[in-house]
């Protein structure tokens, strides 16, 4: 396999929370070649909105960067065969998917998707707030009672990762939002920079993986269940574990900042291996149809 030489390394928390502007969006920068310099955080003039973040990554982003975006980039589909099992119009793959979900959005500002769960048919897939459980939200004789799964989160959990279901909306610790919201810029990128493994890798240029950074940080050496890195003195142990420079601050720093920072760091440690590239659980089905999670095996 021939992985593409990367001049940059990007992690980008995301955020699927309402508004215009979104404090739980922080981008990070890694440069490639010799030295391992540091990361550094992308500033804004205020508080990242998703539509700034797509502009950034279509319009900004250095040539040869590897791009990592902290969400879900489809939907689970093998366990059932379908997205939306039962449902006539349900998709038949990941980019048809990222299609529908900003068609139904279309007037639902900032790249939000609150018109997609609360959909009359698409919401009986869903938890939602409020007791709102759809009754499609399980399988037919699930035992899981998390929800349904892509294969990629049945491999981050043997990486001793927690991952979270997409079709649940509910909790701190949820996925599903951004997952959603992030289809919508996914879709509205309009090809421009191919997406990994739903787009073939390219021999050279960007591309575009789906990244979690709680695997990013146990592979630094932090502990299952405490991934959180919220001062810079924790955040630059990490960072040695992976062969990285320091950042030269210390005292407190909020965790979507070290978490980008730390992601940075980890894609340019290990996007060149690779077993990375060629997950082994990962078909050309699966590729096409849910995607999968960079760096989980």
């Amino acid at each position: 396999m021939s992985i593409p030489v990367f001049d940059h390394f990007c992690a980008i928390d995301w955020s699927g929370a309402a508004g215009p502007r979104q404090k739980g969006i922080a981008i990070a920068i890694a440069a490639g070649g010799a030295g391992n310099t540091a990361p550094v955080l992308v500033k804004n003039d205020a508080a990242w909105s998703r539509t700034q973040v797509l502009a950034f990554i279509r319009d900004t982003l250095p040539a040869n960067t590897l791009i990592g975006l902290d969400l879900g980039i489809a939907l689970p589909f093998a366990d059932c065969g379908a997205y939306f099992p039962g449902w006539a119009e349900t998709p038949a793959n990941a980019r048809a998917l990222w299609a529908l979900i900003d068609q139904i959005c279309t007037n639902d500002p900032n790249l939000e998707a609150g018109s997609f769960v609360d959909h009359p048919d698409l919401s009986r897939y869903f938890r939602r707030h409020g007791g709102r459980e759809g009754d499609l939200f399980h399988p037919p004789d699930a035992s899981d009672k998390r929800g349904r799964f892509r294969l990629t989160e049945l491999a981050q959990q043997q990486q001793q990762c927690k991952p979270y279901s997409n079709f649940n909306l509910v909790g701190a610790a949820q996925v599903g939002k951004s997952s959603l919201t992030g289809m919508r810029m996914l879709h509205q990128l309009n090809n421009a920079i191919p997406v990994w493994p739903i787009d073939p890798l390219p021999e050279s240029g960007s591309v575009i993986t789906e990244i979690y950074t709680g695997l990013a940080a146990i592979e630094a050496g932090r502990p299952p269940g405490r991934t959180k890195v919220r001062d810079y003195a924790q955040l630059n142990e990490s960072l040695t574990q992976l062969d990285s420079r320091p950042v030269k601050r210390t005292g407190a720093i909020d965790d979507h900042s070290s978490d980008a920072l730390l992601t940075a760091a980890w894609l340019r440690k290990v996007a060149v291996e690779p077993p990375r590239w060629a997950p082994k659980h990962m078909s050309l089905q699966i590729a096409a149809t849910e995607g999968w999670t960079f760096g989980a095996f």
